[in-house]
């Protein structure tokens, strides 16, 4: 880069804008959505709705001999949740956290063109999820707190339909 000085500045600033210059930013602008809806997949999202959805839920075991004995004494059973949420296999939070990390490979080339302000924050968060190596039993909780970072970030891009 060179500097201007104000007198070039101005002229160059008043020239009139050529059709063939308007016809680079239709196409720039163009280019740009294009390489935006390269970033949205169907497996992007069916992977979110996976993790975000309500998983099958495990009956709970412990417990039951206790409820037995209370009752048996005419006392009242121990609130407990009838079920657990089932844990992810490590295949299953391997593959998922893969598909995680290519989609925000994507998105941090594509949100730039999508979004009027630069979101630093929502990709703050999202490098850091990214990053993280969270231990096997705190995969499935790990993978919905990055789920719910991709999806802010999808929704400050908005739609194009």
């Amino acid at each position: 880069m060179i500097p201007v000085d104000e007198p070039t500045a101005t002229e160059l600033l008043s020239q009139a804008v050529s059709p063939e210059d308007e016809t680079k930013r239709r196409l720039a602008h163009l280019l740009s959505r294009s390489l935006a809806d390269e970033g949205i997949s169907d497996d992007l999202i069916d992977t979110l709705e996976e993790v975000l959805s309500d998983r099958p839920a495990v009956p709970a075991k412990a417990g039951r001999k206790l409820d037995a004995l209370l009752a048996r004494f005419g006392l009242p059973c121990l609130r407990r949740p009838t079920a657990q949420v089932a844990l992810l296999t490590e295949e299953e939070a391997a593959r998922i956290t893969d598909r995680f990390r290519r989609a925000t490979r994507q998105l941090l080339q594509v949100v730039p063109h999508r979004v009027a302000m630069y979101p630093t924050e929502e990709l703050r968060l999202l490098l850091a999820l990214r990053d993280e190596q969270p231990p096997p039993d705190e995969a499935l909780s790990y993978l919905r707190r990055y789920a719910l970072a991709i999806v802010a970030i999808l929704d400050l891009m908005g739609d194009d339909e």
